[in-house]
């Protein structure tokens, strides 16, 4: 993951998403396949109903892939 400062926040819709975990993706919050020839796999997360998110880019949350504001502290 990146160390940015402040989450992604994102509009998202309904559906299956897949956000970055090795922070090479140059679509973050998303993930671009990077990863591929390493054995990190990307956050698939399912989204029922369309929302707003917050994605962490610290990497330091408790609830990857969500940002729990650790980054504040």
């Amino acid at each position: 993951m990146t160390k940015a400062k402040t989450p992604f926040i994102i509009n998202e819709t309904a559906g299956t998403k897949y956000y970055c975990k090795c922070g090479k993706s140059k679509n973050l919050p998303y993930c671009d396949g990077s990863h591929q020839g390493t054995e990190v796999l990307p956050f698939k997360v399912e989204i029922d109903v369309a929302r707003t998110v917050a994605i962490c880019s610290c990497g330091q949350s408790k609830n990857l892939p969500f940002c729990d504001g650790t980054h504040k502290g």
